[in-house]
């Protein structure tokens, strides 16, 4: 039996509750910047690491709360951080992202993420692969994460 992937991420509010998606370039999914750990490395360094290579936003170490690990997917789990963004990140038209993967068609290297966008919790389903919604849906309410963070 493999060892269960663990991805390791961000879920960052703005001041409304909405939630921080980036678009899976050449897919028809939203997510939340998120991504594997290298060898060593803990949970909370990957996030940032995974939330500034897909965003380019820079979260302080001291500003994440540990909400846990989560089953995803059969193959993967989560373990994901909240953060409550600061004025200076809302703007999303500044995210960048640095991290490239080959295009399946031809090979050319293409950002991971390629768009940006604040949705609300009753949102997240139209952007969303089923997995996300379903977690935001049973497990992590988005609604309870705004009133507590």
């Amino acid at each position: 039996m493999s060892a269960r992937v663990v991805s390791c991420g961000v879920v960052l509010l703005d001041p409304d509750g909405r939630v921080l998606l980036a678009h899976a370039t050449e897919t028809s999914h939203w997510d939340v910047p998120k991504g594997h750990g290298e060898e060593g490395e803990a949970p909370h360094v990957t996030a940032l690491r995974e939330m500034v290579e897909e965003t380019g936003i820079v979260i302080e170490p001291g500003r994440l709360r540990d909400l846990g690990l989560f089953v995803y997917r059969r193959d993967k789990d989560l373990h994901l951080f909240a953060a409550r963004a600061t004025d200076d990140e809302l703007d999303l038209t500044s995210c960048t992202c640095t991290s490239l993967f080959p295009r399946r068609s031809d090979g050319t290297l293409i950002p991971e993420m390629d768009a940006y966008r604040w949705a609300a919790p009753d949102e997240v389903e139209r952007y969303a692969s089923r997995s996300l919604t379903r977690l935001f849906q049973t497990t992590l309410s988005l609604a309870e994460l705004h009133r507590t963070l």
